[in-house]
């Protein structure tokens, strides 16, 4: 809810600061006092359209900040978490700095951000309904998601959304697959011939590695075996290494007795080398046995790694890719020579899904009919007594075309409506005049108030042109629906002054630097004197303040 708004040099406005509350608060005034100031002033903190002529006359720039207290689960701190922006555990500060020049500023939280974001906030703040706004619940866009709010159909919905998903990702699949099987068949021919290339190659994981690697001790295949002959021959010169180390290990054991345990290691260490010496000389024979020196060997394995790597640019992969590509292009060609059995089986699921959000989207349907009529039958309730008793308030839900299909169903709805017997209905902003819609939207936001849950509404002179039984009827919706919302109110109307939680008077007086606006709250006797003088004029006569009592104890019309 608006818990303060500040106000700088905005047009009559010097400083103003205004602490608001819950329940029902009204601003009255004489015409022309400024109370249009300062709705167009919380219309800047909100993300209204700037203009210029709003600052104050001499003044370099205007400023409104509205403060707002919202809950932890409210689209406002959803929208703020999207941003990355920073926000107080309790409240949002949005601020407007407007030049004389016509540039405007917004902030939210002293941290800057776009008009266009400050605007998305603040529809989720405030909903303000006037008689020329260009009020959200005239907006056909939203007439749907209004209507399944008020039908509770979040379940039918849910399963609508669900449904149409599933159609779609089954529609995707199948036009995937039907792509994939013609851009198969157009390339049938290279598919056949790379499949039967790279078969006939055998490609496999870290066969390249392999392969250059047996390449290069082919390449130094003389060399090597020069150095293991001669390593070779130099282990076998004399006796032979192994044979020596032999001799000299017993020639050790037989003093070894005599020494104390001082020559063990050594004994040792010779024993170890005498193995690793044999060993040694084992696994020489044995690499010396393995060097191939047959050139037509070499050119075998030059000829296949080569051949591997031109493969591999061919297909601009990587060698060790060759097999997996091998596999997935047999799979392609696999798909041509089964007849597209899997697109079939694709395209069913799809029909099948098809099917199935077609239930849903009737369901769906069905309850909004229904829905539609308790709303039409609950608007035509409210009409009457605010002297709109011979319009018509009609729901339509009609079919959209299948390509307009989505995830809210196959309907759209309009609020449709005509005010006088026998005219066409149609769009209720543009049949009606704006005393008609200030009380039609009263009517709506009265039936809708669960649906559509801004905190704070606010109403510009929505008695304008009424008086009497539908001024008190609009004074009794507007103390109702403050039951559950913080509602503003301007007005001149007693009968719905009399109704307010709090009541604020707005007058204007002249001071050196010109005509100035003020804003002040009421006592419970300046209230009667207020009402008596909306009741009477400028004189307040004694049976004013009688009727203005009747008003404020609920007795009077």
């Amino acid at each position: 809810m608006l818990r303060r708004l500040a106000i700088r040099d905005v047009v009559l406005i010097d400083r103003l600061e205004l602490e608001f509350h819950s329940r029902l608060s009204v601003l009255t005034g004489e015409t022309g006092a400024g109370k249009s100031i300062l709705l167009d002033a919380l219309g800047l903190a909100l993300g209204a359209r700037a203009d210029s002529a709003l600052v104050r006359h001499g003044a370099d720039q205007a400023v409104v900040v509205a403060e707002f207290e919202i809950t932890d689960d409210h689209p406002a701190r959803l929208i703020v978490a999207e941003q990355g922006l920073d926000g107080d555990e309790e409240t949002l500060l949005l601020r407007r700095v407007l030049s004389a020049d016509g540039r405007s500023r917004a902030y939210l939280n002293d941290q800057p951000v776009s008009v266009a974001l400050q605007r998305q906030i603040g529809e989720t703040l405030v909903g303000v309904h006037g008689q020329f706004e260009n009020q959200r619940l005239l907006e056909p866009a939203v007439h749907r998601d209004l209507l399944d709010a008020h039908g509770s159909l979040a379940g039918l919905l849910a399963r609508t959304r669900e449904t149409f998903a599933n159609w779609r990702r089954a529609m995707a699949a199948s036009a995937e697959a039907e792509a994939a099987l013609a851009a198969a068949r157009r390339d049938e021919a290279f598919l056949r011939h790379a499949v039967d290339e790279i078969g006939a190659l055998d490609p496999r994981p870290g066969e390249e590695a392999e392969l250059a690697e047996k390449r290069t001790v082919m390449m130094h295949g003389e060399k090597l075996l020069e150095a293991m002959n001669e390593a070779a021959a130099d282990l076998d010169e004399g006796q032979g290494a192994e044979t020596m180390i032999r001799t000299a290990q017993r020639h050790l054991e037989r003093v070894a007795p005599l020494a104390e345990g001082r020559l063990d290691d050594a004994i040792a260490a010779l024993d170890r080398a005498a193995v690793e010496a044999g060993e040694g000389v084992q696994l020489l024979a044995k690499a010396s046995a393995e060097v191939d020196l047959d050139p037509r060997h070499l050119e075998q394995v030059e000829e296949h790694l080569f051949a591997l790597r031109a493969l591999a640019r061919k297909h601009d992969v990587a060698t060790d890719g060759l097999a997996d590509l091998g596999a997935r292009l047999a799979s392609r060609l696999a798909s041509i020579e089964d007849g597209g059995a899997d697109v079939e089986r694709l395209q069913g699921v799809a029909a099948a899904a098809r099917t199935a959000f077609v239930e849903a989207a009737s369901a769906l349907s069905e309850a909004r009919r229904g829905a539609a009529a308790r709303l039409d039958a609950q608007v035509a309730g409210e009409l009457k007594p605010l002297r709109l008793g011979a319009a018509v308030f009609t729901t339509r839900v009609e079919p959209l075309a299948e390509d307009e299909w989505g995830e809210a169903g196959s309907d759209r709805v309009a609020f449709r409506v005509s005010t006088n017997p026998g005219a066409p209905e149609g769009p209720l902003a543009r049949i009606s005049s704006g005393g008609e819609v200030a009380r039609f939207m009263l009517a709506l936001k009265v039936v809708l108030a669960r649906a559509d849950p801004v905190p704070t509404i606010v109403f510009d002179e929505v008695d304008h042109g009424v008086g009497g039984a539908v001024a008190a009827a609009i004074g009794l919706r507007l103390a109702r629906l403050a039951e559950d919302f913080q509602v503003l109110v301007v007005t001149h109307s007693p009968q719905v002054a009399a109704r307010g939680t709090h009541h604020w008077q707005v007058s204007k007086a002249t001071a050196k630097a010109g005509a100035l606006t003020s804003v002040d709250a009421l006592s419970e006797a300046a209230r009667r004197e207020e009402i008596a003088r909306m009741l009477s004029g400028a004189r307040i006569t004694d049976e004013a303040r009688s009727a203005a009592d009747r008003l404020l104890q609920g007795q009077g019309t």
